[in-house]
This record gives structure tokens, sequence and C-alpha cells, in this order.
């Protein structure tokens, strides 16, 4: 039997509400006027006055500091977990208490960590954004290693027990090449949602060392201009990339159940 076409409007509708906006938005950053919503001509100008923008430049630099030393963190932090929740601790309470960062929402996530810093009288800057988004980056980590972990073959981690190697030498040389694709993709998503946060850099970072993310908040505080549009078109094709190569890592994964 064939379905009408009308069953699809809403399905098309929703993409349409969620990616119009985007579109519009990337459009109007390769506009050559100065108003952010009549378009005048294509031009690469917003993307030049980007670059010699210092604000945003070191912006762009403390990002990427935090984003990259937080990937590093929590893959490795984030690995340990999955491998622990997964081979040596079966409990449902120890797994939600260490993906409970993932779904927690971020006010109160960043209110507990800002909290915890002034208690233990930590200073704020780039290494207490970093160890906020470590928090949350290692949970994603590990649900994503997790489900490599799920279904990798544990005879030959066996086998290499049996055949007296070290349960070290047996995780560096079996179990860590297994989950190379899970440990990738969780890395890149960590990654993607580092540069992305804001909620938590905002509440842990210092006024004199903001990520990108907060000077992208500055500066709309005062309207919206075509420099921010450029901003966010770059912004959003860095995302887009990682997350497609993420996804391709992730399906990957899924290949060798």
């Amino acid at each position: 039997m064939r379905r009408p076409r009308l069953i699809y409007f809403p399905f098309w509708a929703a993409y349409v509400f969620l990616y119009a906006p985007i579109l519009v938005l990337v459009v109007m950053s390769f506009n050559s006027g100065k108003s952010p919503y009549v378009y005048e001509g294509f031009s690469l100008k917003w993307f030049a006055e980007l670059a010699g923008d210092d604000t945003v430049r070191q912006g762009l630099v403390n990002t990427l500091i935090v984003a990259l030393g937080a990937t590093v963190l929590s893959t490795v932090l984030g690995t340990l977990l999955a491998v622990g929740m997964a081979r040596y601790v079966r409990s449902r309470l120890l797994d939600a208490l260490g993906l409970l960062p993932a779904v927690m929402p971020d006010l109160a996530l960043a209110i507990g960590l800002l909290v915890f810093y002034s208690a233990i009288r930590m200073t704020l800057g780039l290494h207490s954004i970093m160890l906020a988004h470590v928090v949350f980056g290692m949970a994603f980590v590990a649900a994503v290693v997790r489900t490599r972990l799920s279904h990798a073959d544990t005879s030959l981690e066996e086998a290499s027990r049996d055949l007296g190697a070290t349960p070290v030498a047996t995780f560096a040389r079996i179990t860590l090449p297994t989950l190379a694709p899970g440990i990738a993709a969780g890395a890149l998503l960590a990654f993607t949602l580092s540069i992305d946060e804001f909620v938590l850099a905002f509440f842990t970072a210092a006024p004199t060392e903001p990520t990108l993310p907060i000077v992208i908040y500055s500066m709309v505080r005062f309207g919206v201009t075509p420099e921010i549009n450029a901003l966010a078109t770059l912004l959003l094709a860095v995302s887009f990339t990682v997350v497609i190569v993420a996804q391709r890592m992730t399906r990957l994964t899924e290949s060798f159940r």
C-alpha cells in the first residue's frame, strides 16, 4: 500500500524549522553589506575582519587550549571508566553515577563546580574550565567506548592471559586496539562538545581568559553583526565536520560487532 505524501509533511517541516535559521545565518555571513538582515551581495570581507580581531583570536586560542586538554583527559579517563564499569564493577548504580554528568543540566553542573572551586579555594582560569569540561566529556567518552566493549570478543583477552601476558600487556595489545574506533569517536565527540560549551565556561572562567563562546555572547549583547555570522559559520563548519567524522567512527565501531 502506497503511503500518502502528506504523512511526510511534519517530518520535513521539523527539518525546515531546525535548519532554515542556520542556512540564513550562513548565507548572511557572506553578505557584502553591514546589515545582518539585508543581503547586498557576496563578499568574504567579514571573515577577513574576523581574522584581524584580537579579542576573537585570543578567545579562539583559549578555546583550543581548553578543548584539546579536555579531550585528552576525557578520552583517557572515559576509556578507563568504561573498561572498569564493563569488566570489573557490575553495578547499575555506579553505571548511572558514571554517566550522570552527560544527562545532568549544564546549569546545575556549572553551579556545583563553581561552589566546589570556591570551597577548595581554586583560582579560576583555563584550567578550571578544562576540568569542568572533563567532568561531562569523560561521561560521553565512556558511553561510546562502553557500547564498543559490550560487543567486543573477550576470548582474545582470555587467550592472552592464558598465554602468560600480564593484565597491562593484554590491555595494551588486545583491548586497546579493539576499542580504538570507539575511543576515537568519543574523543571527537568530547572535542566538539568542549568547543561549543558555554554554560560551564561562563561559570568557571576568569574574566581575563574568556573562551570563544563567551566572546560571542559578549558581542551578541550589542546586536548581531555580519562578523558574528561569519564566526558562527566557522564554528558550524568545524562542528559539523567533527560530528560527521565521529559518526563515521561510530559506524566503524558497530561494524566490528
